[in-house]
């Protein structure tokens, strides 16, 4: 199937990636021209395991990036792989999404054949129907329903997973309003689809919309109740891990996200949760388990820092921070758990040294005061205290000799060596 992709962002470029490695002809359109020479040098422009090797197998056959929207008059699906910003309450803001609406309708109006047009960023219900569809209508002088269709298909995509989650995924999830829209997506799924692990949920597109939001708002619920849990079990002297890990055998609820530490960050959740918020205001509900799972994740930075003071005299002492992007896999660093850590340390009077396999160059323009070490084991030199902000595997089985007071908070629960370290009661988490 010829496809094109509007968009060469996180989203845009791993499905690209994914769809050529399908065996569909894909096309990218993105305006920033150094994604667009990047991707048809067959080079990844983003860090995400699995994605280079397939953009280099696929660039110059049959995946091409291009700044031309004419190109999706050659193509019979296009898909909308936009940012949908935060805005400042909250809420979406809808700019980018419309603009590239108004250039792809512009364009469809040269196009004589069926065309498809499938939302792929997170929005709130209503939005495919009620913003897109309109412009797509207005501009390309086209009826929704005669020769121009639109769905919405939400990404579940994790960073650092992402290549697998799109090929390997739980569930895939249409949403459309006519069978033709339907069928196209299942043809384009099809490899997919074939797997008997993957469930095929068709639904309306309003419904498509919302999934994606109950999805995040309910996996930002849980990390945030085993955090209440977790400083719980804490304020009792037991140990959480050995409390959840029994809990997360129940069949009903899983051991997946049953973790307490630094809680959540990312691109996703924070602006997902928050934009459910904003939304179930304007539609005048009022959110209350929503709002008590962003506090409680806004308060695990504070409470680490806290524990590590409980020990270690922060003024003037040297911190090691141990992990900067949200997670591992990804040098992501958008509303990391890692920055709020370094800034309450900062708050403290504390001198940061950190460290993060592939994020220090994203963190660097906005923390150039801080020092950054080419290793874990060079945080830690001379040290009198260190935080393990992300779970990077690496971090594993570290040594600590070299830390002038073996004082360590475990944000992520790695595999530390406890007979190397002196580990006071609660201190790992």
């Amino acid at each position: 199937m010829n496809v094109s992709i509007v968009g060469s962002g996180y989203v845009g470029t791993t499905v690209a990636a994914c769809l050529a490695d399908l065996g569909h002809d894909v096309t990218n359109i993105e305006i920033d021209e150094d994604i667009v020479d990047a991707i048809n040098a067959g080079e990844a422009p983003i860090h995400e395991s699995g994605l280079e090797e397939r953009i280099a197998t696929h660039a110059g056959t049959n995946l091409r990036a291009t700044t031309e929207y004419d190109a999706v008059c050659e193509t019979d699906v296009t898909f909308l792989c936009l940012p949908t910003p935060q805005a400042d309450d909250g809420s979406l803001d809808l700019a980018i999404m419309q603009a590239g609406a108004e250039s792809l309708g512009r364009a469809l109006a040269d196009k004589d054949d069926d065309h498809l047009v499938v939302v792929k960023s997170t929005v709130l219900p209503g939005t495919t129907e009620e913003v897109v569809a309109p412009i797509l209508e207005t501009e390309s002088d086209t009826p929704i329903g005669d020769g121009l269709e639109v769905a919405m298909n939400p990404e579940f995509l994790r960073m650092g997973t992402a290549v697998q989650d799109f090929l390997e995924p739980d569930k895939v999830v249409l949403g459309t309003a006519s069978d033709d829209a339907a069928a196209t997506l299942r043809d384009l799924y099809a490899p997919i689809l074939d797997r008997a692990e993957t469930a095929l949920v068709e639904t309306g597109i309003r419904e498509a919309e919302l999934i994606k939001y109950a999805n995040n708002a309910f996996l930002a619920s849980k990390v945030s109740l085993v955090n209440e849990l977790g400083n719980i079990a804490k304020e009792y002297g037991a140990d959480a891990y050995e409390v959840l890990e029994a809990v997360g055998l129940d069949d009903r609820i899983s051991e997946r996200f049953m973790r307490s530490g630094l809680g959540w960050g990312g691109s996703c959740f924070p602006k997902d949760v928050n934009a459910l918020r904003a939304g179930a205001r304007e539609q005048g509900y009022e959110p209350e388990l929503l709002d008590a799972t962003v506090a409680v994740n806004d308060e695990q930075p504070r409470r680490l820092v806290d524990l590590l003071e409980d020990h270690v005299a922060l003024e003037g002492a040297r911190i090691a921070v141990l992990g900067l992007s949200f997670k591992p896999g990804t040098d992501d660093i958008r509303k990391s758990r890692a920055l709020d850590v370094i800034n309450t340390l900062q708050n403290r009077g504390a001198d940061v040294v950190a460290y993060d396999p592939v994020a220090i160059e994203n963190v660097r323009p906005n923390y150039p005061e801080l020092e950054y070490a080419e290793s874990a084991e060079r945080a830690l030199e001379n040290a009198d205290g260190a935080v393990v902000a992300t779970g990077w595997p690496e971090f594993d089985d570290l040594s600590f000799e070299n830390m002038a007071h073996k004082v360590l908070v475990d944000g992520r629960r790695i595999d530390v060596d406890e007979d190397a370290l002196e580990v006071y009661e609660g201190l790992t988490w």
